[in-house]
């Protein structure tokens, strides 16, 4: 456990490293970004020396990197130039629409994904096997934001089914109920189109592991002992199949939490962290920049650890491996 707390540390102080570093490397400048060219060059050189020591700008990078480590540690990430307000306030307001989003669509995905990697891993080589195997390959061959984009003109556009933009219809003065069943109709085509996205990887690893379990002598037992199909398949064989799925399902998080939500999120104006971080880097807003990933980078690593721990769970091999 201490190798593995210790290897999620250094990940952290990396990820922060560079959390520092893109940034800077964007190209254009901040102050640009906020007042302009034009008023920038007006201004005078106290001013100027001023605005950037408000924004944690002045002095040479490694002073400026000091100043970062000593604010994120003190709980202080700084004042976002576009919104006018502390990053807390602004990662508070969006953070919860991505968080909703995200666990919804993990977590259907995934248990849509486990039951339907079942059904087919079991009937391996029969029709229904054949049309959903080449039905979620097929689904699975488009980027997210080409789904995104099709449900969006389908479904929102053309057939006028589902609202398409935002989080909840603007100036309807909605409240109770209708007011939550108007945000599940928000959430319903980016839900959906991630769930798209993580599916096929769910089912496609359920399914092979499914099927080299079937030949393994724990089933062959579980048959002579006259033990129902139902309880064979998702007891005995799916239990084991779940071990590649919850590894999955950190990778899921960390790996499509950014790209995944950034594209649908943007494509349905949905008020979550992917159209935070895209409106931040086109104001060069760095405070909310660093903010909104470093949010990011330690909902990962929690998540991930939360894997680690769930996979020595579910196979206690791993755990007897890393003690000896």
């Amino acid at each position: 456990m201490g190798k593995r707390i210790s290897s999620y540390i250094i990940a952290f102080l990396v990820i922060i490293t560079l959390n520092f570093m893109v940034p800077r490397m964007l190209p254009g400048d901040p102050l640009s970004a906020i007042y302009g060219n034009e008023v920038l060059i007006k201004l005078p050189s106290q001013t100027m020396e001023y605005i950037q020591s408000s924004y944690g700008l002045e002095g040479p990078l490694w002073k400026q990197y000091l100043n970062y480590l000593y604010s994120m540690f003190s709980g202080r990430l700084g004042y976002s130039y576009f919104h006018q307000a502390r990053v807390e306030t602004v990662l508070s307001a969006y953070l919860p629409y991505s968080l909703i989003l995200m666990g919804l669509a993990v977590f259907i995905s995934h248990l849509l994904g486990f039951i339907a990697g079942i059904e087919s891993g079991w009937r391996r080589g029969r029709p229904a096997d054949r049309v959903l195997l080449g039905s979620i390959i097929f689904s699975s061959s488009f980027p997210s934001f080409f789904i995104g984009v099709l449900l969006l003109i389908l479904l929102g556009s053309m057939w006028n089914l589902l609202p398409f933009q935002g989080a909840s219809t603007a100036y309807a003065n909605l409240k109770g109920l209708s007011l939550s069943l108007d945000y599940l109709a928000h959430m319903i085509l980016p839900l959906l189109s991630l769930v798209v996205v993580f599916l096929p990887s769910v089912y496609l690893l359920t399914r092979n592991s499914l099927i080299s379990n079937m030949s393994e002598p724990y089933i062959l037992l579980a048959r002579a002992k006259g033990l129902s199909e139902t309880r064979i398949r998702y007891v005995h064989a799916g239990k084991n199949s779940l071990i590649p799925v919850a590894t999955q399902a950190g990778i899921n998080v960390g790996t499509r939490l950014v790209t995944g939500a950034l594209f649908i999120e943007i494509i349905f104006s949905y008020p979550g962290m992917g159209t935070l971080i895209y409106n931040s880097i086109l104001n060069r807003d760095y405070p909310l920049l660093q903010g909104s990933l470093l949010a990011l980078t330690l909902l990962v690593l929690v998540i991930n650890f939360i894997a680690d721990i769930l996979y020595k769970k579910l196979d206690p091999r791993i755990d007897y491996a890393y003690q000896h």
